[in-house]
């Protein structure tokens, strides 16, 4: 009801069944953007029915469901996608194209990710969204799971889906009277044969951030948000900046575009992609040996 008079929107357009509604509507494809235990469940009922899937991140609320959903995808013969809003950046787009296509960035040896802001209740969220976001079993976690998926999906189409050979990781409560369930902090560190990848999640940011630092030994890239960027090299320590836009290189700046186009034919996601399902698994199983690891201050062997 309060959807329905916010935008204005006929109420038979809402259903609370999901099978009743995809029976009625028949749609190509179902968006599913509440909470991440549930996407189990929309893969269950539109699977079967041919339709596509696009879900937002991350992919599922832990490895077991992921794989669920990853088999019943395959099954089926339908999309399943990934929402993340740093693969609508045209500084991400940009940062992967200096690092595949010229030798600008050189031998990659380490990379760092800072996503979060202050927190959900400081920034003002919801009731509806504030009760699942920070459930551990809705959510699966709290800012490891909402904010630590961001640098696990960049790092691996980076990395051409390679997995880690070890992932280490803390967390931390230290607001429990706002959070008392879940973590509101983590650093995970991903060891890979070359390089290393640390990724910093947190709810206690003093402002809202989104952006990496690829370093390599010729130079620098640093992605700061959406379109600024910072570059360093390493032989005389020039910096400069530069903004780019989607005029500056081809990215769809929202999931809605990139899925209708995917749905045309007209845009194919390329192996390990930012929104792919292999992508997303691997997303998955880096966050599942991340919990396990700051459960039991170990560090998580991967295969």
């Amino acid at each position: 009801e309060k959807q329905s008079l916010r935008y204005k929107i006929p109420k038979e357009l809402f259903f609370n069944d999901l099978k009743m509604a995809l029976d009625k509507l028949k749609p190509e494809a179902v968006l599913a953007f509440g909470a991440i235990k549930e996407h189990l469940e929309v893969v269950e009922i539109a699977a079967p029915l041919g339709i596509h899937i696009m879900v937002e991140k991350p992919l599922a609320a832990n490895l077991e469901d992921a794989l669920k959903m990853q088999q019943l995808a395959n099954k089926y013969k339908v999309m399943l996608l990934t929402n993340y809003e740093t693969s609508w950046y045209p500084s991400t787009a940009e940062s992967f194209r200096l690092v595949r296509d010229s030798n600008f960035v050189g031998q990659i040896r380490k990379v760092v990710f800072h996503h979060g802001h202050q927190g959900p209740k400081e920034i003002g969220v919801g009731d509806e969204f504030f009760k699942w976001l920070t459930d551990p079993v809705l959510n699966g976690g709290g800012a490891l799971m909402d904010f630590g998926c961001y640098g696990a999906n960049l790092a691996t189409y980076l990395l051409n889906g390679q997995e880690p050979v070890s992932v280490t990781a803390v967390t931390n409560q230290f607001k429990p009277h706002i959070y008392p369930k879940v973590d509101d902090d983590a650093t995970v560190i991903l060891n890979y044969p070359s390089l290393q990848v640390i990724i910093q999640a947190s709810w206690n940011w003093t402002y809202n951030r989104k952006d990496m630092e690829i370093y390599g030994d010729s130079a620098a890239i640093i992605a700061l948000n959406a379109n600024k960027m910072r570059f360093r090299n390493s032989k005389n320590g020039a910096e400069y900046e530069k903004t780019v836009t989607d005029k500056d290189i081809a990215v769809y700046t929202n999931p809605f575009s990139y899925l209708h186009a995917v749905l045309r034919g007209k845009e194919k996601p390329e192996p390990f992609g930012l929104y792919t399902l292999e992508n997303n698994v691997m997303v998955n199983r880096i966050l599942e040996a991340a919990k396990m690891s700051a459960a039991t201050g170990k560090t998580v062997k991967l295969k």
